[in-house]
């Protein structure tokens, strides 16, 4: 079960068009049970005017943001990660990609919830993989 999104970011969510809310809500969503389902106790809290998802030192932020150009939700991250850069080869053919900050999602197509969960995940959990030995 979701829990409810706290005032400001309920009102952030508020401040986008209808499709774009739909969008942001379902986004929101798949964050949060993917941080439930991996064990990440995330904070919800609003970061640059945006829905912003903080997983706390074993991962990095994910924001959800809506772009007023191409009317687009965004998933973004710390654009000095290399999360969007590994996306790109995991999920060029899948997902579209803004810089090296932001998966973009058109509101007018079905989420590919495996594809953003993954990356969700890699977020989450992107200090924590840093710090892995390699093998090989």
């Amino acid at each position: 079960m979701t829990r409810e999104p706290p005032a400001e970011v309920e009102a952030a969510i508020a401040g986008f068009p209808m499709e774009a809310q739909i969008c942001a809500r379902a986004l929101r969503n798949l964050v949060l049970s993917t941080a439930e389902q991996d064990g990440i106790v995330c904070e919800e809290a609003l970061r640059w005017g945006e829905p912003a998802y903080l997983p706390g030192r074993v991962g990095t932020t994910v924001r959800i943001g809506f772009d007023k150009v191409t009317s687009d939700c965004k998933l973004l991250v710390n654009c000095q990660t290399s999360l969007v850069e590994d996306w790109r080869q995991r999920f060029g053919d899948r997902l579209t990609f803004e810089g090296n900050r932001a998966v973009r999602v058109p509101v007018d197509q079905p989420l590919d919830e495996l594809a953003l969960r993954i990356c969700i995940a890699d977020a989450f959990t992107y200090h924590s993989r840093k710090k892995e030995p390699r093998l090989g």
